[in-house]
């Protein structure tokens, strides 16, 4: 069963639960999956792969913590809940995302390799190359700033 399948799945059982919270984030998604498939150039119809859906599903988790972090910022914490609510529910289709410790093991391998000279952008590259979907961009980030500073 693809991810795009078990979402459907997962929105039917929504809707009889009358979970309306829930069945509002799983439309959003199927939407997203939907414009994601018309802007290659197929058909709205066309089933998506769990890669697209990976990619959909990333993006959209990251515009839910934006928007997290924007509803705190701004004091208006019953938004940043109900932000919150749809976050959960896409990151149970995502995988877990590696710690800064296992990111920072990996990047020091990775700056032996390159050797010295390496740049934030040289190692930032190849590091999110072999990281990616399995680890936060920010964290790496993170952790080449603190490596490289």
């Amino acid at each position: 069963m693809t991810l795009q399948e078990q979402m459907k799945e997962n929105m039917k059982a929504a809707m009889k639960d009358r979970n309306m919270a829930a069945v509002t984030t799983y439309r959003g998604l199927m939407s997203a999956m939907t414009n994601a498939i018309v802007a290659t150039g197929k058909a709205p119809d066309t089933p998506v792969d769990d890669d697209m859906a990976m990619d959909v599903l990333t993006k959209e988790a990251k515009k839910r913590k934006d928007s997290i972090q924007q509803y705190t910022d701004a004091g208006r914490p019953e938004l940043a809940e109900d932000e919150q609510a749809e976050l959960a529910i896409i990151e149970q289709y995502l995988p877990t995302m590696m710690s800064l410790d296992d990111i920072k093991t990996i990047a020091q391998a990775k700056i032996a390799d390159i050797g010295d000279g390496v740049n934030k952008g040289q190692l930032m590259g190849s590091l999110m190359g072999e990281l990616k979907g399995r680890a936060d961009g920010a964290d790496v980030k993170t952790v080449v700033d603190e490596l490289l500073a």
